[in-house]
């Protein structure tokens, strides 16, 4: 009853080999294949840098640095330097002013995606350059 098992038992054993190197093949194949083509990559404690800032004037930003998640192609991915994201806060036509709310702006590399920005918003506080008041003089 057993002797269809038993024969040719070396080429039913090639065959499985064969089955598992082949599936192993195929399975490694679509681990690295272009339906999964983008990794993602987070950096922490990226400080927001203030831009278009009048001549003269200085911002304090609260919460100094941000957290940045991108995402890219592996190959890019994998030679991104932290110093290349810039999460910045945009302060064109703002002479001064409390307490205000911007939205981080993040400055990336082509073909990098910016996928996330903790927190989203941050509080600035402008202070106008400080003139010196022109002295009078008698003649």
């Amino acid at each position: 009853m057993y002797k269809w098992l038993a024969k040719d038992l070396s080429w039913k054993a090639f065959s499985v080999l064969l089955a598992v190197v082949i599936w192993l093949t195929v399975h490694n194949n679509l681990n690295e294949s272009p339906a999964a083509p983008h990794r993602d990559n987070t950096y922490s404690d990226l400080p927001v840098t203030p831009v278009f800032l009048l001549r003269g004037a200085s911002a304090k930003i609260d919460p100094a640095a941000v957290t940045i998640t991108v995402s890219g192609p592996r190959e890019v991915m994998s030679v991104l330097q932290e110093n290349e994201i810039c999460p910045q806060v945009n302060l064109s036509g703002v002479e001064s002013g409390h307490d205000l709310r911007r939205s981080v702006e993040v400055a990336v590399p082509a073909g990098i995606t910016v996928v996330g920005v903790d927190p989203p918003e941050v509080t600035v506080t402008v202070s106008s350059p400080v003139s010196k008041p022109q002295e009078k003089t008698n003649e």
